[in-house]
């Protein structure tokens, strides 16, 4: 029996590890395709489990809302939705920490910073760096959440998928992780599980402020408090409104900037991704809906920029700006624009 076949066999073998092995060894920034990977035969870490359970019971907490209204605990709502997606995502979370586009008292950033840890969105540390690294590998294979995998990976399942995500954005890592547990023969997922990136290296600016640092320990404990509060005041409406509707909303809205706005909209600038500009996400995410013009300008303080995008969240920039408390507050220049308009003589 010739052994040709068995030989080739080997052979290509060798080739196909050779070949994932020098994937894994390249810089972060070249793009790296990922092996797929099943939603439910995958690994699960810890933290996939945790943000899968909590993600669940907020949900099944939102089924109560309709036996429980009063319109104090939908007011209540609804100014929390207002106030925390507004002053902690977009403003805080988003044009301030991730993109910079203008500069606060340090009082105040960490005022807004610490309301945007009640959004259930995770700590600065985290949400800044998922950011930086979504515009830094935007709508490749190593986008921590682009729809190019799929509508419902975009939205919410690339949250349940923490090891695919630092494999993604730190395959060293990964690599001298699964390195030092292949002696055990076993996934010894609690590490990944409280190292969501394994160590991220594009949030040097925060992780040396011992404020954001005390937020990533504590993150979940706020929480707690919040609910506490919110139940000692108003019973349970305050907490089936003002912890499940409200946080079960936000987080949705924010979602849908993930994943609609790489999908449904317009386009105003050539950008080499697919974000779009949707009214609709626009009008109920405070401004972020615009994402087509942040793609473009990502260091933009602004970005609604015609007449009928509006942004709520440039509005109140505008506001800190003139009592002098947001300085250096950046706008793309007439000259950029016009070298990324798909329509010049709109610019």
């Amino acid at each position: 029996m010739s052994l040709a076949p068995q030989m080739e066999a080997a052979t290509k073998e060798v080739e196909d590890k050779n070949t994932d092995e020098k994937a894994m060894a390249v810089n972060d920034k070249a793009p790296v395709r990922p092996r797929g990977r099943p939603f439910f035969q995958r690994r699960w870490t810890t933290l996939d489990k945790r943000s899968a359970g909590l993600l669940l019971v907020l949900h099944l907490l939102c089924l109560l809302a309709p036996f429980h209204f009063t319109w104090s605990a939908f007011c209540l709502a609804f100014l929390l939705y207002n106030f925390t997606g507004l002053f902690g995502l977009t403003l805080s979370y988003h044009r301030h920490l991730s993109h910079k586009s203008f500069k606060l008292p340090k009082w105040l950033e960490y005022t807004f910073a610490y309301i945007g840890v009640l959004t259930l969105q995770g700590d600065p540390i985290d949400w800044v760096s998922t950011h930086r690294y979504h515009h830094q590998f935007v709508d490749t294979d190593r986008d921590p959440h682009s729809p190019k995998q799929g509508f419902w990976f975009g939205h919410i399942a690339w949250i349940f998928d923490s090891y695919g995500l630092t494999k993604k954005v730190c395959p060293k890592h990964v690599e001298d992780f699964e390195e030092r547990n292949r002696k055990r023969k076993r996934f010894r997922n609690i590490f990944v599980g409280c190292l969501k990136y394994g160590r991220p290296n594009n949030v040097e600016d925060l992780q040396k402020q011992a404020f954001y640092r005390f937020l990533r320990t504590t993150n979940i404990l706020h929480h707690f408090g919040l609910a506490i509060v919110l139940n000692a005041v108003g019973g349970l409406p305050f907490l089936v409104w003002g912890m499940g509707v409200r946080l079960v909303w936000v987080l949705h809205i924010t979602f849908f900037v993930n994943s609609a706005c790489h999908i449904w909209g317009y386009r105003l600038w050539d950008t080499n991704d697919l974000s779009k500009n949707n009214w609709v996400i626009g009008l109920l995410a405070f401004g972020e809906g615009w994402h087509n013009n942040h793609h473009a300008f990502e260091y933009s303080s602004r970005h609604g920029h015609e007449w009928w995008e509006f942004d709520l969240t440039w509005c109140v920039i505008l506001f800190l700006q003139a009592l002098g408390l947001a300085t250096d507050v950046k706008l793309p220049s007439p000259r950029h624009q016009q070298k990324l308009a798909l329509n010049p003589k709109r610019s």
